[in-house]
């Protein structure tokens, strides 16, 4: 029997708690009306007995306190919830039995924004990871040594686990329900809790919002008039000249501040204004084509599911209702 462990924090978010127990003692619920017996030890664990989530709104009381869980098979990591500096500063304090714990085999999973206090492990150093596509800019500022995978649902690298932005770590808890058990139990699971198996892209839910929090002035006003005139044909060599910065320096300057290159900023700030007209408008998409400043239809579809994952008829259909009705 695999014993899981979920921590429960300061700041957690309490779904994210509540959720992964539903999911393993569901799993133990169905093995036992089949006459089998539970896969999964599953308690809620933290450093005291009560803690508080939300401002006091809620009180989780665990079953069992990190100094006296000698050893654990699966530590399920909560989203963070307010300010993630202040909750990784109050939670700090779970970190060493966090690397105790691994460092006696246990694997661990990280959810949504969870992915923080993972990170702050130093655990992941090297490694991949996925979190919330809107903390993703903010997870490399403090985390520069973990490889983030834009857009991923779910990562998994020895025995590291970490999902993408909010219920995408349903898909995450099913990955692990298969790999524990089987692919039947993480299919009827998927079927009880209504959820898409095998999702593998938050891609489509990405809403595009370039990287601001910087210091440089003359990158974040070249921002800004990219942002302004996306029906232009815009070049890297007219930014360097209207911004008076060498092309490569501008280059240099324009990634370190916003983690695209320049180029892939123009192309992003394009796809997400086609992606509004998409959703709200009745325009087809050769016409939200020309409106974000591409001539080449093939181009806009490969550049447009590359940053979504969808075609943009798919993305349409997806997300304008009065277009789908």
């Amino acid at each position: 029997m695999k014993h899981i462990s979920i921590l429960v924090f300061k700041d957690a978010v309490p779904a994210s708690i509540v959720d992964p127990r539903y999911m393993f003692t569901a799993i133990n619920q169905f093995l036992q009306d089949a006459g089998e017996d539970a896969a999964f030890n599953v308690q809620l664990v933290g450093l005291t007995k009560e803690i508080p989530l939300q401002n006091g709104a809620f009180y989780v009381h665990t079953d069992a306190l990190l100094k006296d869980i000698p050893k654990t098979d699966l530590i399920i990591i909560p989203a963070l919830s307010g300010d993630i500096n202040n909750a990784l500063e109050v939670n700090k304090a779970t970190i060493p039995w966090i690397i105790e714990q691994r460092e006696k085999g246990a694997e661990i999973a990280s959810l949504c924004i969870g992915a923080f206090l993972l990170a702050s492990t130093g655990l992941l150093n090297g490694k991949q990871c996925s979190t919330h596509w809107l903390f993703a800019n903010e997870f490399r500022t403090l985390f520069p040594d973990v490889i983030l995978t834009d857009g991923s649902i779910i990562t998994e690298e020895q025995g590291l686990y970490s999902s993408g932005g909010a219920n995408s770590y349903w898909n995450l808890l099913l990955h692990l329900v298969e790999k524990y058990t089987n692919r039947t139990l993480a299919i009827q699971a998927s079927k009880y809790f209504a959820i898409e198996i095998d999702r593998k892209s938050q891609s489509p839910f990405i809403m595009f919002n370039g990287q601001k929090r910087h210091e440089d002035e003359p990158i974040k006003q070249a921002q800004e008039f990219i942002e302004k005139n996306v029906t232009e044909k815009i070049s890297i060599e007219d930014l360097a000249v209207k911004f008076a910065i060498g092309r490569r320096h501008f280059e240099r300057r324009f990634k370190k501040a916003t983690n695209n290159t320049p180029s892939e900023y123009i192309q992003r700030v394009k796809i997400e204004a086609a992606k509004k007209q998409l959703e709200n408008t009745r325009k087809n998409v050769n016409e939200v084509m020309y409106d974000v400043g591409y001539l080449d239809t093939k181009a806009f579809r490969t550049i447009f599911k590359k940053i979504t994952g969808l075609s943009p008829v798919e993305y349409r259909n997806k997300y304008n209702k009065e277009v789908a009705v």
